[in-house]
């Protein structure tokens, strides 16, 4: 069908038209009129199927921020502006590739948890100061937004334990978001993202545990690196460690200059207990750490509040 404008063109010059009638020799005027009328009707009913069409045609609404109408292809300058997935996420899967590599299941963690779960199958004494309110967010209902993936350590546990029953290791990751009532700054957020390691077999030593960092570190910087650790305190784990790595070259990083990373040690026996475990026949090792401080280091950044602040500037550095 014709554009509505050029008939009505048409109808404009047929108009035109009727103006010549009295050129028009008087026997013949009337089969002149008769066949310009008939054009008329026609081009009418055209105008009229073209009308009721473009009523037909759904209207989309106009998108002021759009770089190019609905129709046209996008330009080459706008391409960059396309959406992409954010770095901590691309971060979060090579982390856990990196574990799933070495033979470790994935259990994802949890956005709210318990009081059982997140302290008392973990051994944390009633008087703990992270049972605090200052430390720990609650809900209204008494909820806990978790402050570390430890929390899901009790269910890894319970979810596998069978598998030493047939002589097989219980070999887990838990990767997932944090929450603590932290005051926001360069090195410290509210909100964040952890991965929790959970081992447990019949003949595992420490010396295990240090290699299966070690070897996650390495691969995860692209270099051999040394490692350290130092004593430390978790009510789940006994012996616990602070963990450190040598500071990657890429980073600038000299003979000597350690950077901790995770906390670690041997899952305390009541833990096992708990899940249903007995210590006396099997034990294990645990281990958590921060994603974002992986990532700091991995890109050099400064400032872990450019990860949650939604700056597309930020962003678009990482695709």
């Amino acid at each position: 069908m014709e554009e509505l404008s050029e008939l009505k063109l048409k109808l404009k010059n047929l108009n035109a038209e009727y103006a010549r009638i009295r050129e028009i020799a008087p026997e013949k005027r009337g089969e002149f009129g008769r066949e310009l009328n008939a054009k008329k009707m026609a081009i009418l009913e055209q105008i009229r199927l073209a009308e009721e069409a473009a009523m037909d045609v759904e209207v989309l609404p106009l998108d002021i921020t759009a770089p190019c109408a609905a129709n046209e292809k996008m330009p080459e300058l706008y391409s960059c502006l396309m959406g992409s997935r954010h770095p901590l996420m691309v971060e979060m899967d090579r982390v856990v590739e990196i574990y799933q590599l070495m033979g470790f299941d994935v259990v994802e963690s949890r956005q709210l948890d318990d009081e059982y779960h997140m302290f008392d199958s973990l051994n944390f004494a009633k008087e703990h100061p992270a049972r605090d309110g200052y430390d720990t967010f609650r809900t209204e209902e008494g909820l806990i937004p978790p402050a570390h993936t430890s929390t899901m350590q009790h269910r890894v546990l319970k979810m596998y334990k069978d598998r030493l029953a047939r002589g097989e290791d219980i070999a887990v990751v838990v990767p997932g978001r944090v929450y603590r009532n932290e005051d926001v700054n360069a090195t410290h957020e509210h909100t964040f993202y952890q991965c929790e390691g959970v081992y447990v077999s019949e003949s595992c030593t420490m010396g295990d545990m240090l290699g299966i960092l070690r070897e996650f570190f390495e691969k995860y910087y692209e270099q051999k690196l040394n490692i350290r650790t130092q004593p430390g305190y978790f009510p789940f784990t006994e012996p616990s460690l602070e963990f450190m790595i040598e500071k990657p070259k890429t980073l600038g990083g000299k003979k000597g200059d350690y950077l901790e990373m995770l906390g670690c040690g041997m899952i305390h026996p009541n833990v096992l207990k708990m899940a249903g475990i007995d210590p006396t026949k099997s034990h294990g090792f645990a281990w958590g750490g921060g994603i974002d401080r992986l990532v700091m280091l991995r890109y050099g950044l400064n400032d872990m509040r450019y990860f949650e602040s939604g700056n597309l500037n930020f962003l678009r550095e990482f695709k």
